[in-house]
């Protein structure tokens, strides 16, 4: 099973950067949680529910033209999947590329994604994880 799991990360990596929302709701629990990067400094915690993902990523697409997470590296954690790569987009005004570290740390419940909880620095996302840098 857990092999599936680190197959469904990939999925729902490609699907994230294709702003595919019928994919991710597919592969994501009703009341799935997104934990984007930086949400603490922002004022909150995260989006619960497809109509809240929906929001983020409508808000998300109307600053970045694309933004496309890319996993380099994927831990079967057992019921959790580690995925470090990079996050690679561009400003859709300026047209400025961005990227970044990326790590995520994905829980599933089931077949299905329960929470992503994102981060800019691999050391957290380890940390997030329990496993040591």
């Amino acid at each position: 099973m857990s092999q599936e799991n680190v197959e469904i990360v990939k999925r729902l990596a490609d699907a994230f950067g294709a702003f595919d929302l019928d994919v991710i709701a597919e592969l994501v629990s009703p009341d799935f949680e997104w934990v984007p990067v930086m949400s603490d400094t922002l004022g909150g915690g995260g989006y619960r529910g497809r109509e809240a993902f929906e929001k983020w990523a409508l808000d998300v697409g109307s600053s970045f033209g694309a933004i496309r997470p890319l996993g380099e590296e994927f831990r079967d954690l057992g019921d959790r999947v580690l995925m470090l790569g990079r996050l690679d987009g561009q400003g859709t005004a300026s047209g400025v590329p961005v990227g970044s570290p990326l790590g995520w740390v994905v829980d599933f419940r089931g077949e299905k994604v329960s929470r992503i909880r994102a981060y800019l620095d691999h050391g957290e996302a380890l940390r997030a994880a329990g496993l040591a840098e």
